[in-house]
């Protein structure tokens, strides 16, 4: 009994947060079990079932659609990218630097949380790019402390920006306080959040990541190294994690290891943690080695001690092939691979398959294509140039108010080259193509250009599924390959050639290490399927 009750007071977790307004953002939260004071026929009580299809779902969980005017850049979005920094005095600063590094990982909202000297948390966190957030010096002098992990997100496209979504999380529970950051999405989200809101949990965000906090507060296991691996044992998908407590920092792999996680170390021993080894060299942190799938790295502050636990028995690698294509920076060391070298690969392997004959310049779609395309031009024997110019200042093209503005906005973020482009069979390759609005306008302002013909190579096969793991994907019927045929879309996008790099050949570049990848938004290969909620019942008077 005592231990039943132990665990039911914990449940009901307590978020900190540093923004008192985040309660006002207008979230909508919905209880699961629910009283109804309505009157009924009867005397007694009765039991309705509420299917399940009704509950409040993260919003990491659905695909996003896109609004009907929106004209923003045609490619999936990563969600998260996380910073970590333990036994340096300007923990959060160099958070912060960090964080700037993955901007590209989530630009809706960012957030820092820094242990102080009196080894209390404290959390800073705020809607926009990391420079608006903490554009006041203040902010960033309020973070003091040798300790801090920090967080930048995207959310689903459309959804009302909200506050109290954005991480790092702070929340106090009876054995002290904890933070945490997440990069990756939760497939068994809802059916975990039915079950701690039936026990009594009181969820405060839409995010899937409050779900973790809930199971390490509910766990009867000690210390809270045994709490975290007891929750982790419950969550199925993917999740980069990262806790901070007084004394301690936890890094925190899933076993499939979907989304990357690095660790280095500078010069004065701090120990820093990111998604990405291109923030580790901004902060000067030498990249050590990723945090492996089924791993928990723990840093004692105090000592500046390292261990390492194994999370859960092995499970088959699968990490996802996106940041490879595209989400990563160049620059980075990604599931051990340098980026920008697997980028030229696929570039060399979709010359191989597709070649453009008679072509006479090779361009690449800014930014992301380029090592792709300066590999198609190396294995081709064509000439490389920048034909395009992305202009990185120009904002959301969607909000224009007619057609004709947005068309012209999309001329401002791409610029061509005529010099390079007029007269000319053009070879342009991009990294993906999703919903093929960016590669038709791309294929209409080189022709406008002057481009005697358009040859688009697309270095990624053709994306048929929606991603449950971790990164924004459009719904499944907006995806224009799952929708035509290759003709179908080489019409739709108007070029006079339209190749993809196949599956095969994908897998060929990778060899025997091509089993470890998760490929399902090409395959529909899911490695872990999402867990659907029972049915909830409502009681009624």
């Amino acid at each position: 009994m005592a231990a039943a009750a132990a665990a039911a007071s914990t449940s009901r977790l307590l978020l900190l947060r540093h923004h008192h307004h985040a309660a006002a953002d207008g979230s909508k939260q919905q209880q699961q079990l629910r009283y109804s004071s309505k009157p009924s026929s009867l005397a007694l009580p009765r039991l309705r079932l509420l299917p399940a299809a009704g509950a409040l779902l993260p919003d990491r969980v659905t695909p996003f659609s896109y609004e009907e005017n929106d004209e923003s850049d045609d490619h999936p979005r990563e969600e998260c990218g996380l910073v970590g920094v333990v036994g340096d005095p300007d923990a959060s600063s160099l958070c912060y630097l960090g964080l700037q590094k993955l901007q590209h990982r989530g630009e809706e909202g960012a957030g820092i949380v820094a242990v102080g000297g009196d080894g209390k948390l404290k959390s800073v966190t705020g809607l926009g790019l990391v420079a608006d957030v903490f554009g006041d010096p203040a902010r960033l002098a309020s973070l003091p402390g040798p300790a801090a992990i920090g967080h930048v997100r995207y959310s689903t496209a459309g959804a009302a920006a909200s506050l109290r979504n954005v991480q790092p999380f702070l929340a106090g529970y009876r054995f002290g306080q904890v933070a945490v950051a997440h990069n990756g999405n939760l497939v068994n989200y809802q059916a975990l959040r039915n079950k701690l809101e039936a026990r009594g949990s009181i969820f405060n965000t839409s995010s899937d990541t409050e779900v973790i906090l809930h199971l390490i507060a509910t766990s009867l296991s000690r210390p809270l190294l045994s709490r975290i691996c007891d929750a982790c044992e419950r969550l199925a998908g993917a999740y980069s994690l990262l806790f901070l407590t007084a004394d301690k920092m936890f890094a925190v792999r899933d076993p499939h290891g979907f989304r990357p996680l690095v660790l280095g170390r500078r010069r004065n021993g701090a120990v820093a943690f990111a998604s990405e080894t291109c923030a580790l060299d901004l902060i000067e942190a030498t990249y050590e080695r990723e945090v492996e799938p089924g791993e928990v790295v723990v840093v004692d502050r105090r000592d500046m001690s390292v261990s390492s636990a194994c999370l859960v028995p092995h499970r088959p690698r699968r990490s996802c092939v996106f940041e490879h294509i595209y989400f990563a920076l160049p620059n980075s060391v990604v599931f051990s691979h340098a980026v920008h070298e697997r980028r030229t690969a696929f570039g060399r392997a979709l010359a191989e398959e597709s070649p453009a004959a008679g072509a006479d310049v090779v361009i690449p779609v800014p930014d992301s294509g380029f090592y792709a395309a300066l590999g198609f031009a190396r294995a081709s024997g064509l000439e490389f140039q920048q034909g395009l110019i992305r202009w990185h200042y120009s904002g959301r093209s969607f909000i224009q108010p007619t057609q004709a503005i947005r068309d012209l906005a999309v001329k401002l973020k791409l610029a061509p080259v005529h010099g390079v482009i007029r007269g000319k069979s053009v070879v342009v390759v991009d990294d993906s193509l999703v919903r093929g609005t960016t590669s038709s306008k791309i294929v209409r302002l080189l022709r406008d250009a002057g481009a005697r013909e358009v040859h688009m190579r697309i270095a990624s096969p053709p994306v048929v599924g929606s991603c449950l793991y971790g990164i924004d994907t459009p719904s499944e019927g907006e995806l224009i390959s799952n929708r035509m045929d290759l003709e179908g879309v080489r019409r739709e996008i108007g070029s006079d050639s339209l190749a993809f790099l196949s599956l095969g050949k994908l897998h060929s570049i990778y060899g025997a290490e091509a089993e470890g990848y998760c490929d399902a938004c090409f395959s529909r290969n899911y490695p872990v399927l999402p867990t659907l909620p029972e049915p909830v019942v409502e009681l009624e008077e």
